[in-house]
């Protein structure tokens, strides 16, 4: 469908017809040569006054986008924020007919001045020079709203960075996050690695796939639903602290904490158990709220507090704590009824104690999580990549940590009893045949790296997201994307 054009637009295209008619076509232009930014102007000039200013020649060159326009005044806008400039009318005639006549709100220009500062003491430039360096041919939103809807913001990137400073501030915070991750894990001797985004097998989280096919070798692929069962065979292979930082991909819903495109981090590490990794996950959390100055922070307006030990508890002890029931002696069938009478749904696939065990955690205890919370000691039958607990082995050495009710990291001691895996592998194929989608398939190739021995290894993975969200108190995961997923526009 062919957009109609508003007033605006036309005349937007009619002042770059005319530009280019008269040889001043802004596209053809390669470079600008700058040498201050408007933060490092700020911080160059501000200390000085007026009186001082007026006597300083300094050369400004400075390149960004009109945000503002008032008169002789304009404010001018790039990466690192904003800073208005002037233009004397009676001394520079010629650069403010350019600028009357050719610049609108919202086109890329590069300025050359000097420094000074306004009666009421505002840094300013005082422009000799302008350059139109592209030509904006949309209107921005208008400026005292910007741009609220959050779907638009989202359908819309790019006007939401150039019309909201908070939005802006996320993202740089989302770079610095990755980048505070990666130097905490470096500092610790992890190694980095990539493994393969197409799997031939389903494996390494329960987690429903994209499908897509491989012309060459023609046959189906699945899109990676997590690092975990290439990472592991490099334990296997010789390597003793790996880790990824990646796009997974899950054809789920879509909601506040879910899309189907996210990045986590999975670490491995050999001849550690999950009590270590849990001192780890708590390790990388404070690093990094240390280096955003962020150790307290408010989220859903609870105060999270990262100061403290985190809160440990066995999910067993927690259903107990917060229902009066004690699973630990029920049978299975005790555990069903219960999960009836309490209204609990089970699918075809949980007729089991532990699936009922899990889903009590998750309607009574979960959402009861809001500092970190470690709970471990999770059943058999939702844990088929995890070590049974030498103690019980109904259930395993992993854990979830949870934060203001949501799971942030999944972790535990690391399966490597490949007779052991083999069976859990057929087990999940079994609850496929009963409609879990998300149940493994049967990965003989890591079963076969298993048989030739892998250390004891404890492993963790982390919502990337989630940490974002957290700490730029963002309570839609799509407003921590840069470009989510979204339904066709209407």
């Amino acid at each position: 469908m062919e957009h109609k054009l508003n007033d605006q637009e036309i005349n937007k295209r009619n002042k770059l017809q005319r530009l280019q008619t008269e040889n001043k076509d802004p596209f053809v232009i390669t470079k600008f040569q700058r040498n201050f930014n408007t933060a490092s102007f700020k911080t160059a000039f501000e200390k000085f006054s007026k009186e001082e200013l007026h006597e300083n020649n300094s050369s400004i060159l400075l390149a960004g986008r009109i945000m503002a326009i008032r008169q002789t005044f304009g404010v001018i806008k790039d990466f690192y924020g904003q800073v208005q400039f002037y233009i004397n009318k009676k001394k520079h005639e010629e650069v403010f007919n350019i600028f009357s006549k050719d610049i609108d709100i919202g086109d890329i220009v590069g300025v050359e001045g000097t420094p000074m500062k306004t009666n009421t003491g505002e840094i300013t430039i005082n422009i000799n020079k302008i350059t139109l360096l592209s030509k904006s041919l949309k209107p921005l939103p208008e400026k005292w709203h910007g741009l609220q809807d959050e779907e638009l913001r989202a359908r819309h990137r790019y006007i939401d960075l150039i019309m909201n400073e908070e939005s802006m501030k996320t993202f740089v915070t989302r770079s610095l996050i990755l980048k505070e991750v990666r130097n905490y894990m470096d500092g610790l001797g992890y190694l980095e690695v990539e493994t393969p985004v197409l799997h031939p097998i389903l494996g390494g989280a329960a987690a429903k796939p994209f499908i897509t096919h491989h012309n060459a070798l023609d046959r189906n692929y699945y899109l990676r639903v997590a690092t975990e069962l290439p990472l592991k065979q490099l334990i296997v292979g010789g390597f003793e602290k790996v880790y990824e930082i990646g796009r997974i991909f899950r054809n789920e819903g879509m909601d506040a904490t879910h899309n189907p495109e996210f990045t986590t981090i999975e670490a491995y590490e050999a001849f550690i158990s999950m009590w270590e990794v849990m001192e780890l996950i708590e390790g990388i959390f404070k690093h990094i709220a240390t280096k955003l100055n962020k150790l307290k922070i408010t989220y859903k307006e609870k105060e999270i507090d990262f100061t403290q030990p985190f809160k440990r508890i066995n999910m067993l002890d927690f259903i107990k704590e917060k229902t009066n029931i004690d699973f630990n002696q029920m049978s299975d069938a005790e555990a069903i009824k219960l999960a009836k009478e309490r209204k609990i749904e089970l699918k075809a696939h949980e007729i089991t104690k532990g699936h009922v065990i899990n889903l009590f955690f998750e309607h009574y205890c979960e959402h009861e999580c809001i500092q970190p919370t470690f709970v471990y000691g999770h059943p058999i039958e939702v844990s088929p990549l995890a070590k049974k607990n030498p103690k019980d082995p109904r259930y395993t050495d992993r854990f979830e940590l949870f934060i203001v009710g949501k799971e942030f990291a999944n972790a535990f001691s690391e399966l490597n009893d490949p007779i052991d895996q083999l069976e859990r592998f057929k087990q999940q194929l079994s609850e496929r045949k009963l409609g879990n989608e998300e149940a493994n398939e049967i990965d003989h190739n890591f079963v076969e790296a298993l048989e030739y021995g892998m250390p004891p290894t404890g492993g963790l993975g982390i919502g990337i997201d989630r940490v974002v969200m957290l700490f730029t108190n963002q309570e839609v995961i799509r407003n921590v994307l840069l470009f989510p997923h979204m339904k066709d526009e209407k």
